[in-house]
């Protein structure tokens, strides 16, 4: 069976478009991960860590480094999470062209799921008949 090239696009298209909520599933999941050093992060400032019969206590600044790098990691997570996903339902409605390729772009830092579907996606998205489909003018570059 031959697929013509607009049907084959689409059929690439829907497919990248899933495995982006796929890849932003897992990036969610992964990047609510560092709870644990928030929940150290907490239990240091509020005294739960306290010396082992020394009675001294750990520094307040160790719980504030264990409060203030997890939180900056999830939330950088969560928000690259909602940026993959966003991609997939633009890439699904055949809009947001230059977000769909930035997107992908910052995805290949996250090896390996995020690298292979951003560097396809950004093969796909190259191509002249895609970029119709988005209704992008092709610079004929």
């Amino acid at each position: 069976m031959v697929m013509d090239s607009g049907s084959q696009d689409a059929e690439q298209l829907r497919l990248l478009s899933i495995f982006h909520y796929v890849v932003a599933g897992l990036l969610a999941l992964i990047s609510l991960f560092p709870l644990i050093h928030l929940a150290v992060g907490v239990g240091l400032l509020t005294g739960a860590f306290d010396g082992a019969g020394t009675g001294e206590a750990p520094p307040a600044f160790m719980g504030w480094l264990f409060i203030a790098f997890p939180l900056a990691f999830i939330a950088f997570g969560l928000t690259m999470a909602a940026c993959v996903a966003m991609a997939g339902r633009k890439l699904n409605q055949r809009r947001g062209h230059l977000f769909c390729l930035v997107v992908a772009g910052m995805e290949c830092c996250f090896f390996p799921f995020g690298t292979v579907l951003g560097v396809l996606t950004i093969l796909v998205l190259t191509r002249p008949t895609v970029r119709q489909a988005f209704g992008v003018a092709d610079s004929g570059v």
